[in-house]
C-alpha cells in the first residue's frame, strides 16, 4: 500500500478547467498518467469529480482571489472553460493566466466560430479568423491572451478548433418535435461535427503530443449541410424531417442565437489533427456513429 501511494503522488500534476461533460470523459483517460485537480464551480460536482479520480477543487474564474491556490499547482493544464456571456474580452481567460504555470503544457478548447462565415469554402488551420459575434470574439481574445502569455513563459499551447459536439444527450430532438425549420438547399450552410467521446481523446493526444503555439481543428470527417444533419438524426430516431424555408422567411421564425449558427458556413480539414497528433476518430462522421449503434445524439451546429 505505501509504495503505491507514493507512486501516485509522483505522478506529474494536471490541472482541467471547467471539468463539465467533455472533462469527465476525459478523466477516464488521464487519471493513470497524471494525479488529476479538477476546478468547478459547483460544490455539488465534487462527489463526481472524485468519483472519476479526480481530486475536485471549487473556485470561480470570475473570482480571481478563488484561483490563488491554484498558482503553480501544476505543470499540465487542460481549459476547457467557456468566456463569460458578454464582452468583447474573455475575462476568465485573462484571470487564468496569474495562475497558469511557467514552461508547462496548455491545451486550450476553443471553437470553430472564430472563422465566421467561409462561405461553405474547405479550411485549414492556415485560415485567418473574422469573428462574427460576441461569443467568437470572446474565444479569439482568449486564444490571443494564452498566445502571448505562452510566448512569454516558454509554455507550450495547442488550441483546439472545436465544432458542434455530439454525444447521447446532446441532440436537436426538441427542435424536431416542434417542427423548427431548416433552409431550403440553395440557402443552407455547412456544418462541422465532433463526438464527444472524440473530442476527449483528442484532447489527450494534444496534451502530450500537440506542438508548441499550434492549433488543431477538433473535427470529424462529415461533410454536410446542416438540413442534412438535422434529416440523419431525424432519420435515426423515427420522427418527423424538418420543413425547410427560404432564409428570408427562416429569419422571422427561429431565435437570433439558432439563425447566428444558420449564417456561418465552413468545410473544416482535419489533416494536421491525424498527421500530427495520430488521431484515429472512433466516430469519422455522425452517420457513422448513429448507425453503429453508439446511442448518440445530436448538438446544435459548428
Amino acid at each position: 500500500m505505501k509504495n503505491t501511494v507514493i507512486r501516485k503522488f509522483d505522478r506529474p500534476r494536471l490541472l482541467i478547467i471547467g471539468c463539465g461533460d467533455v472533462g469527465m470523459r476525459l478523466l477516464p483517460l488521464l487519471r493513470t498518467q497524471f494525479r488529476v485537480f479538477a476546478v468547478t464551480s459547483q460544490p455539488a460536482r465534487c462527489a463526481a469529480l472524485r468519483a472519476l479520480g479526480a481530486v475536485p477543487l471549487v473556485a470561480d474564474l470570475d473570482r480571481p482571489a478563488t484561483l490563488r491556490r491554484l498558482a503553480g499547482l501544476a505543470q499540465y493544464v487542460v481549459h476547457l472553460a467557456p468566456p463569460q456571456s458578454d464582452g468583447a474580452r474573455d475575462l476568465r481567460t485573462r484571470n487564468l493566466t496569474a495562475i497558469l504555470p511557467e514552461h508547462g503544457r496548455l491545451v486550450y478548447v476553443s471553437t470553430s466560430g472564430v472563422y465566421g462565415d467561409c462561405g461553405g469554402a474547405v479550411i485549414d488551420e492556415s485560415r485567418p479568423v473574422a469573428p462574427r459575434n460576441g461569443r467568437a470574439q470572446r474565444r479569439v481574445d482568449a486564444e490571443q491572451v494564452l498566445r502571448d502569455w505562452a510566448v512569454r513563459r516558454g509554455t507550450a499551447l495547442a488550441i483546439l478548433r472545436v465544432p458542434g459536439i455530439y454525444a447521447g444527450d446532446r441532440l436537436p430532438l426538441k427542435r424536431l418535435r416542434e417542427g423548427t425549420p431548416a433552409l431550403v438547399e440553395a440557402d443552407d450552410v455547412y456544418t462541422n461535427h465532433i463526438h464527444a467521446d472524440d473530442l476527449a481523446r483528442i484532447v489527450a493526444r494534444a496534451l502530450l503530443r500537440g506542438r508548441p503555439n499550434r492549433v488543431y481543428h477538433a473535427v470529424d470527417d462529415s461533410d454536410m449541410k446542416m438540413a442534412q444533419y438535422f434529416d440523419v438524426v431525424a432519420d435515426a430516431h423515427g420522427l418527423a424531417r424538418a420543413p425547410r424555408l427560404p432564409r428570408a422567411e427562416l429569419e422571422r421564425v427561429v431565435t437570433p442565437t439558432l439563425l447566428s449558427f444558420m449564417s456561418e458556413s465552413r468545410r473544416m480539414r482535419n489533416a494536421r489533427l491525424k498527421q500530427e497528433l495520430g488521431v484515429r476518430l472512433r466516430y469519422p462522421t455522425v452517420a457513422d456513429a448513429l448507425a453503429g449503434g453508439c446511442g448518440c445524439q445530436c448538438s446544435c451546429a459548428g
